[in-house]
């Protein structure tokens, strides 16, 4: 193999791993992907995947390839869309043309849901948790357009502000205020219960799961980093309630 194609090569896993942790895989995941793929194709690859960057090299050639990750929205898609070519290159079932072709077409891919789709999603998650409470039939109907007005807001916010955190705040204020005022007005039997549930599109689910599961791994850097975000987040989601719910009595005992 000339050193052309090794490069090409290097070049591919750095993108398949900058497409795997820029969408929510762990780092474990990323660099054993990486790494395998880079044996299937018949270069030795060593791969460190980092919160913001992942270093590939080989045996032999000793320039690293340093790809620069910048994580945010997330399509868990892509992840299992790489996996499922990395299996499939690994087990002989596809060439490396067929690889490369079909790596740069997940990552060129901005397949998003639409709108009613993520409505219909954000009332669902609401009210799920709702039937674990054992909630009343009021608090249970109000808990989906609580979740979904409170989703909306965080989207709209997210739009038109790009400061990390804020967007979260917002949706949780909002829920904490509409929850507020609806017990507040008599409508809503228990505001906590309204809040706690309407609260789950917000969730960091997964930056939580994957903290969780580097820290296990033992990777501890990038687990710390997914902990500090997640903590961050849910500080945030939880100052927005705060005030919320504050605004929300004074407004609704002033009806």
């Amino acid at each position: 193999m000339n050193s052309t194609q090794e490069k090409d090569i290097i070049d591919l896993c750095g993108l398949v791993g900058k497409i795997l942790l820029e969408n929510g895989a762990e780092t474990g995941r990323v660099e054993g992907t990486v790494e395998y793929i880079g044996k299937a194709a018949g270069v030795d690859v060593s791969c460190h995947a980092a919160m913001t960057a992942i270093f590939v090299d080989s045996n032999t050639d000793p320039t690293t390839h340093l790809v620069k990750v910048r994580t945010g929205d997330f399509d868990l898609r892509k992840v299992d869309a790489i996996n499922t070519l990395s299996r499939e290159f690994t087990a002989g079932k596809i060439d490396y043309a067929q690889l490369k072709h079909s790596v740069h077409r997940v990552n060129a891919r901005r397949q998003d849901y639409s709108w009613p789709v993520k409505i219909f999603g954000a009332g669902l998650v609401s009210v799920a948790p709702m039937l674990a409470f054992h909630a009343t039939w009021s608090d249970l109907a109000w808990a989906a357009p609580v979740g979904i007005i409170g989703y909306l807001a965080a989207q709209w916010t997210g739009h038109v502000n790009k400061v990390p955190y804020i967007a979260v705040g917002v949706g949780g204020l909002v829920i904490g205020l509409l929850a507020s005022f609806l017990q507040a007005c008599g409508l809503g039997n228990s505001a906590n219960e309204i809040v706690v549930s309407a609260l789950m599109p917000l969730v960091p689910g997964v930056a939580i799961t994957n903290s969780l599961r580097e820290l296990i791994a033992r990777h501890t850097i990038s687990g710390l980093v997914r902990v500090v975000d997640a903590i961050m987040t849910a500080g945030a989601i939880g100052a927005g309630v705060v005030l919320g719910s504050i605004f929300g009595r004074l407004l609704g005992g002033g009806f």
